[in-house]
C-alpha cells in the first residue's frame, strides 16, 4: 500500500515547528527499514546488511545537507545537544535558548538578548551554544565568536548548515520520523569517546529504520519553502491590521516561524478558540506549551508576564498552503474583535 499523509480539510496544522508531518517518502522508508529487522552490530550477514544501509542512510544524510565531515545518529536534538556539550563546563548560552540545552549545560555562563532576540556579544565564553533560529520566535542568529555549538534543529533541511563547529539536528523538524537526530561534527577530536555505537560516542542499537526515514525526509523536494516568506509576510500583515502585534518582527527571521501577540486576551483562551475553529497551533516550544508557564524566551526579551502570557506560536512546513494561512488570519481577526467587543 502506498503511504499517503492522513489531513482532513476540517482541521489546519500550523504547529510545524512542534513537529511536522512525516514525508511520504520517509514513511516508505521506515517501512521498508521496519523489514530489515537484523542489528546493524551484528556480524553476520543479516547484520552487515543492515549495517550497510545504515551507512548509505548515513552517507544520504550528511550529502542531502552539504556536510563533508562526519554524521553521529542520535535519537533526537536533545541528545545531540547533551553529547555536544558534555564535559564543557562554562558555555555561553543565550537566554532564548532552549529548554534542552540548558538541561544539558554545565555552569553556563548566561547571554543576554536585546528587545528584538538578537544575541548582544558571547564574551566571557569560548564556547557558545546558540540556535540558528530560535524556535520560538524564528530569530536567526549570526555565527558568534569561538567555538560554536549551533543548533539547527529548526533551519536544517529548509536553509544551509552553519559555519559551525558542532550542528544539532533533529528528523522529525523536517518531515522525516521523531525518535532519531544527528550531530555534525567537524572533527571527531572534539568529542570525547564514551564506548558503544556510533563509533563510540554513544550506546544503544542503531535506529536503522529511523535513519533511512531521515535521509528519505532531506532528499524530499524542498521547493515549498519558497513560498514561506510571502506567506508569513501576509499573516504579519493581517494581525497587524487585526490590532495584533509580530514579536521580534524588525529582527532576521525564518519564514517558517512567527510568535503573535493579541492584547488582552490569555495564550490559553486565544488556544481554546483556535483549536475549537479547527487550527492547531501552539503557545511557544512544545516542551513548555503544554505546562502554559511563562516563556523564558520573551521574558529576556524583555516582555512582561502579562504580555508574554498573550501570545501564540504559529509554524509553517511543507503542507502549509495559502488558503490555510487566509483562513487563520481571519480566524484569528474575527476572535480578536469578538473577545474586544465582549470586554
Amino acid at each position: 500500500m502506498e503511504p499517503t499523509l492522513a489531513r482532513t480539510d476540517a482541521r489546519i496544522y500550523l504547529d510545524h515547528a512542534a513537529t511536522t508531518p512525516m514525508r511520504p517518502e520517509a514513511i516508505a522508508a521506515v517501512m521498508e527499514g521496519m523489514a530489515r529487522w537484523a542489528n546493524p552490530s551484528s556480524p553476520h550477514a543479516e547484520g552487515r546488511a543492515a549495517r550497510a544501509a545504515l551507512e548509505d542512510a548515513r552517507k544520504r544524510i550528511a550529502k542531502a545537507l552539504d556536510w563533508p565531515y562526519h554524521v553521529i545518529l542520535t535519537s533526537g536534538a536533545s541528545e545531540s545537544a547533551a553529547l555536544a556539550m558534555r564535559g564543557r563546563p562554562g558555555i555561553g548560552v543565550a537566554a532564548v535558548e532552549h529548554d534542552a540545552v540548558f538541561r544539558a549545560a554545565e555552569q553556563p555562563v548566561m547571554l543576554e538578548v536585546d528587545a528584538g532576540g538578537i544575541v548582544l556579544n558571547g564574551e566571557g565564553a569560548e564556547t557558545i551554544a546558540l540556535q540558528s533560529a530560535n524556535s520560538e520566535t524564528g530569530v536567526l542568529q549570526e555565527r558568534p565568536t569561538g567555538f560554536w555549538i549551533a543548533d539547527c534543529s529548526q533551519t536544517a533541511g529548509k536553509l544551509p548548515l552553519p559555519e559551525a563547529e558542532l550542528i544539532i539536528v533533529s528528523a522529525h523538524k523536517l518531515g522525516g520520523p521523531p525518535g532519531i537526530g544527528a550531530l555534525l561534527v567537524r572533527d571527531l577530536g572534539m568529542l570525547d569517546p564514551t564506548g558503544g555505537q556510533e563509533r563510540g560516542y554513544r550506546g544503544g542499537t542503531e535506529n536503522l529504520p529511523g535513519a533511512l526515514g531521515f535521509a528519505a525526509a532531506l532528499e524530499a523536494p524542498r521547493d515549498w519553502f519558497a513560498d514561506m516568506p510571502a506567506l508569513r509576510t501576509t499573516l504579519d500583515e493581517a494581525i497587524l491590521s487585526g490590532g495584533g502585534e509580530t514579536l521580534a518582527h524588525k529582527s532576521p527571521r525564518i519564514p517558517t516561524i512567527a510568535s503573535y501577540r493579541m492584547p488582552s486576551v490569555s495564550s490559553a483562551a486565544q488556544l481554546i478558540r483556535l483549536d475549537m475553529a479547527g487550527f492547531a497551533v501552539s503557545a511557544g516550544s512544545a516542551c513548555s506549551s503544554g505546562s502554559m508557564r511563562p516563556s523564558h524566551v520573551l521574558a529576556a526579551m524583555g516582555y512582561s508576564p502579562e504580555a508574554a502570557g498573550e501570545v501564540v506560536r504559529v509554524s509553517f512546513g511543507w503542507t502549509t498552503t495559502a488558503d490555510d494561512v487566509a483562513k487563520f488570519a481571519e480566524a484569528w481577526t474575527r476572535i480578536a474583535t469578538d473577545i474586544r467587543r465582549a470586554a
